[in-house]
């Protein structure tokens, strides 16, 4: 069996490797991504990924992965991450209503046995519902939005206003799962090398 961690205080991302039987050691990079210059929203997402899961590898020894993980929405060019404020996700929802963004997740696995790293971006279509000023301050005063890139959870109250998924939807949650199948793949691993729990 090959320690898994996860770069990532995310629960989310922590119950989708729960979800195909991985449980991880959880180790928060704590990253400061401001340092990082990109030109483009699929550089920005590989670079924050990696950069996150390098920064939490120098913490362990072989044999163990490192998975490092960073999203974003485009829309209308813009890159959006996590709002700085309710303001913020109020103005940002009365854009993203009614329209089409791309979600994305850079992905980044370490393999400190054989020192190879392995980092990939997965991009999903998301298609949100037109929904009303009062259905945005009320969604904005859970508070959920306000700790999501996109300004929404997929998995939580956000999914109510989320027409479409054109794409893998585990992606929009935090990390896609079947590119980390083909990560580990890549890397010579099978998820059985990597599940603490066996399923059914």
């Amino acid at each position: 069996m090959v320690p898994f961690i996860l770069a990532s205080a995310s629960p989310a991302r922590r119950q989708l490797l729960q979800q195909i039987g991985i449980e991880p050691i959880i180790q928060p990079s704590h990253f400061d991504e401001s340092v990082i210059q990109a030109t483009t929203p699929t550089e920005l997402v590989r670079l924050l990924a990696r950069c996150k899961a390098e920064t939490v590898a120098r913490s362990y020894s072989p044999p163990a992965l490192i998975l490092g993980c960073d999203s974003v929405l485009v829309l209308g060019g813009e890159i959006h991450g996590k709002p700085a404020s309710p303001e913020v996700a109020i103005a940002r929802w009365q854009q993203m209503r009614g329209q089409t963004g791309e979600l994305l997740t850079g992905h980044a696995l370490i393999d400190l046995g054989q020192g190879r790293t392995c980092v990939e971006v997965e991009s999903t279509q998301v298609v949100f519902a037109d929904i009303s000023d009062a259905e945005i301050a009320a969604y904005v005063a859970s508070g959920e939005p306000l700790a999501c890139a996109g300004c929404f959870a997929l998995d939580g109250q956000g999914g109510a206003f989320v027409e479409k998924i054109v794409g893998t939807p585990s992606n929009v949650i935090g990390l896609s799962l079947p590119l980390l199948r083909r990560m580990l793949l890549s890397l010579g691993y099978t998820l059985g090398d990597v599940q603490t729990q066996k399923l059914a």
